[in-house]
């Protein structure tokens, strides 16, 4: 082989090894941006709130997909405490919130978030429900959440500290079940929060009892020890907390934490 040939050979090894490494950096940077599903367990009435903040955080991370989860916060800590693959849980309460971080599922949970209740009945207010008494009049057809829902905790305390005992027709595990019955007219009223009640325009209306004020439900967030995409869920938990995620929560009707 000439001297010519073999120069040429070389040089076309040369640029062989060197196309290599160019594409590597690529194909590095194709792995660390793939698509991702970060999934979030939040109670019943962050509905649509988080969805909303869902929506940003895609835009504002291309590649990354929100599920959120919505249920009774208890019902989400039990899944939870149980292995479900979630990344981020958003409690209405603390009481379901603090045992997964005492037994470490979930990282320190910071407060964003407070609710208080209404009286929710049909448009028009067709019974002329007024307060907490009245539904416990004759003929009314109550739902309430069930106790160990956060709602129901709440509407628990709500109606203790009013004097008034009554039988509920049903007790849901979420207020969005409660929401549901008023709603279709399969109850008169129910105990659901203010936010649920700005949600569902045409649908219910709310009565503000009085003492609502003073029962105050107050929402912790946190990150799951075990979740798969950490440093997203810390991302979701940030914008959360961060005065565009406090925004959206208060034009949904949440008080300040």
């Amino acid at each position: 082989m000439t001297r010519l040939a073999l120069a040429a050979l070389a040089v076309l090894a040369l640029a062989l090894t060197g196309c290599a490494p160019s594409t590597a950096p690529g194909i590095a940077a194709a792995s660390a941006t793939a698509d991702q599903t970060l999934t979030v367990y939040a109670a019943a009435s962050l509905n649509p709130a988080f969805d909303e903040l869902a929506t940003l955080l895609e835009k504002q991370n291309p590649g990354v997909n929100v599920q959120v989860t919505y249920d009774g916060s208890s019902t989400l800590a039990t899944q939870i405490t149980a292995g479900a693959p979630a990344d981020v849980f958003a409690s209405a309460d603390q009481k379901n919130m603090q045992p997964l971080a005492d037994g470490g599922l979930t990282g320190p949970a910071t407060l964003f978030a407070g609710n208080t209740l209404r009286i929710a009945v049909a448009p028009g207010n067709p019974l002329g429900i007024e307060n907490l008494e009245d539904l416990a009049r004759s003929g009314v057809i109550t739902v309430l959440c069930a106790a160990q829902v956060p709602c129901g905790a709440a509407s628990a305390t709500l109606l203790t500290n009013a004097g008034v005992i009554l039988t509920p027709a049903s007790e849901e595990q979420n207020v969005t079940a409660v929401v549901t019955k008023v709603a279709s007219g399969e109850a008169d009223a129910g105990l659901v929060y203010a936010t649920d009640v700005a949600a569902n325009p045409g649908r219910i209306e709310g009565v503000t009892s009085a003492g609502a004020d003073a029962v105050v439900g107050h929402y912790p967030i946190a990150v799951v020890k075990e979740s798969a995409h950490a440093e997203t869920a810390q991302a979701f938990v940030d914008l959360v907390l961060s005065p565009a995620g406090q925004a959206v929560l208060a034009a949904h009707g949440f008080l300040a934490p």
